[in-house]
């Protein structure tokens, strides 16, 4: 059964994360920081790997621009979840489609493993996500082959929803796409979590 907990700030909703899924203690995930790597601004990242800590999960890290392809597959494979932080999202995806680690992720999820994405890692579960580029610039990334993403997921998900500094471009992708996109908004204090066939959004 798919489970996926999709959130703009991690560590706003992490409190949630042990309802969603009990028994975290002493499990290990595999925390991909990737995204982060071409922003200037990273304490999120940091934030998010204490809140997993103090869970006591054990982390993982696991870089994807400088991992090779099986030792991408090999921690994939051998941890109990994958979490995907945030950043840019273009870059994120030219990273995964790169090393093959975007096939590699769709598959476990798909077979059941827990998938926590924040901002740029919840994005990607889209099937394109080329809907976000008034939010992220797609720059970083001269190297990716399309907007293609992991298709985890049927509908858009779009982070920080009335929340500085996104408030205006979170609303523009609103304003654009709503009436083409299933456009999930959430704030920082929202969480999207799927578990197999049921979507719901919990709340701090």
């Amino acid at each position: 059964m798919k489970k996926m907990f999709l959130a703009s700030s991690f560590v706003d909703v992490a409190s949630l994360l042990a309802d969603f899924e009990p028994d975290l203690s002493g499990k290990r995930v595999t925390f991909i920081p990737t995204a982060s790597k071409v922003e200037d601004y990273v304490v999120y990242v940091e934030e998010g790997r204490a809140a997993l800590e103090q869970m006591g999960l054990i982390i993982d890290e696991l870089d994807v621009s400088t991992a090779a392809t099986a030792d991408i597959a090999a921690k994939i494979d051998t941890n109990d979840y994958i979490y995907v932080s945030g950043g840019n999202t273009f870059y994120l995806l030219q990273e995964l489609k790169r090393t093959g680690a975007d096939a590699i992720i769709a598959d476990a999820v798909n077979a059941g493993k827990l998938y926590i994405g924040e901002s740029a890692g919840s994005i990607i579960a889209s099937a394109d996500i080329e809907y976000v580029q008034g939010m992220d610039s797609v720059e970083p990334a001269p190297e990716l082959p399309d907007f293609a993403g992991l298709s985890l997921v049927d509908f858009y998900t779009v982070p920080h929803y009335t929340c500085f500094p996104f408030i205006e471009s979170a609303q523009q992708i609103v304003d654009t796409y709503s009436a083409t996109l299933s456009l999930r908004p959430i704030t920082n204090n929202e969480v999207i979590c799927v578990r197999g066939n049921e979507i719901s959004v919990k709340s701090i």
